[in-house]
């Protein structure tokens, strides 16, 4: 009988850091949300503050890049 171990494509750090990329693309959206007005009619100067228009994208971009280096990162065997 054979030994057929399954292994994983990537190792457990690999796993926390593709999650901790997540968090921060997901924390990233949160900011970008919001700054509408209730009345389609009434003109909301909110939706272009610093937090929707660098704060938000800039976060999502680092995001990305974390879950790039995740799955870029080779294992130490």
């Amino acid at each position: 009988m054979k030994d057929d171990k399954q292994e994983f494509l990537f190792d457990k750090i690999n796993y926390k850091i593709l999650l901790i990329g997540i968090g921060v693309i997901t924390l990233g959206f949160i900011l970008m949300a919001g700054g509408g007005s209730d009345d389609p009619k009434v003109y909301s100067d909110a939706i272009f503050n610093f937090r929707r228009i660098r704060l938000a994208p800039t976060t999502v971009l680092i995001g990305f890049g974390i879950t790039i280096y995740a799955i870029l990162k080779n294992p130490k065997k």
